[in-house]
């Protein structure tokens, strides 16, 4: 787009910004239409920014828009919707948002293509990666072009959204000759991070990933044993803080010493809660 307007540099300003991603957004759609017409495949455009995927209904609305354009045979191709995206509506970049697709569809893999055939610890391609640990972070160190955004960090943790959704991701050479017929087909490629849980629900996937979080709710072993060992849910009487200020509905962490157990819609605002912490049931009213 910046190019298409005649603009040398990346632009600094956010009408700039706006404006040369509109352009932009036109020239590459055609630019999928033309490859896409050779195999004579139906594509369709889906813009999304942040609040699309937060607010429960157009989440739900993204959903079926999608997997009815799965069924119909089309490709839906997802971008950003960059021309009217402002910071506090933005994903930021093209991995975090394809986790984000990838957790809305319940998707079974993802594949992230880059300039390198994937992820390398100590200059060595490791062809998988059980877990995402700290040090595997390390490693990744944040690479942004003149053009694009991201980098090896933003793999990660786009990886570890999806995963944590129930899908299964993959870090290949996106140069690489037929290289998506080569992975479907089973060549072991790249870097495989495997997710070890199963596949969330619709909406247990939106409370996890689709909504920021509010506020933080610290709880008490008791609490913590009940909500992650026998499913239960949070009482006031395992309470023992909460930080941030926030309304009924919204999305908030829980954690015990200093690690996040969970997330959830809670029932009361925070005010209320910093009345009702450990009470019991019966005192609540």
């Amino acid at each position: 787009g910046a190019s298409k307007a005649g603009l040398i540099k990346r632009p600094k300003s956010i009408p700039e910004k706006q404006a040369t991603a509109a352009i932009g957004q036109i020239l590459l759609m055609d630019e999928y239409a033309g490859a896409f017409k050779k195999h004579s495949i139906t594509i369709a455009q889906m813009l999304l920014t942040r609040d699309a995927i937060e607010d429960r209904t157009r989440y739900v609305n993204a959903r079926n828009t999608l997997l009815t354009l799965l069924e119909l045979g089309a490709v839906p191709i997802i971008n950003e919707n960059d021309s009217v995206a402002i910071d506090e509506i933005k994903v930021g970049d093209n991995d975090n948002l394809a986790a984000l697709v990838s957790s809305l569809i319940g998707a079974d893999l993802l594949i992230m293509l880059t300039d390198i055939d994937g992820f390398y610890v100590g200059g060595k391609l490791v062809s998988e990666v059980a877990e995402i640990t700290a040090s595997i972070k390390k490693e990744a160190k944040a690479s942004a072009s003149e053009v694009g955004t991201g980098g090896m960090i933003t793999k990660l943790e786009a990886a570890c959204v999806a995963n944590d959704a129930g899908t299964d991701v993959l870090i290949v050479h996106g140069r690489e000759k037929d290289i998506l017929l080569r992975v479907i087909n089973g060549e072991k490629l790249g870097t495989l991070f495997p997710t070890k849980k199963s596949k969330l629900e619709s909406k247990k996937r939106w409370i996890a990933h689709g909504l920021k979080v509010s506020g933080e709710i610290i709880i008490d072993s008791g609490a913590a044993k009940a909500l992650c060992e026998q499913g239960k849910s949070l009482l006031a009487v395992g309470i023992k803080d909460i930080k941030g200020t926030f309304e009924e509905g919204s999305l908030i962490k829980i954690t015990a010493e200093n690690k996040e157990l969970a997330r959830g819609l809670t029932n009361y605002k925070s005010a209320d809660i910093k009345k009702i912490k450990g009470k019991k049931t019966t005192e609540i009213e």
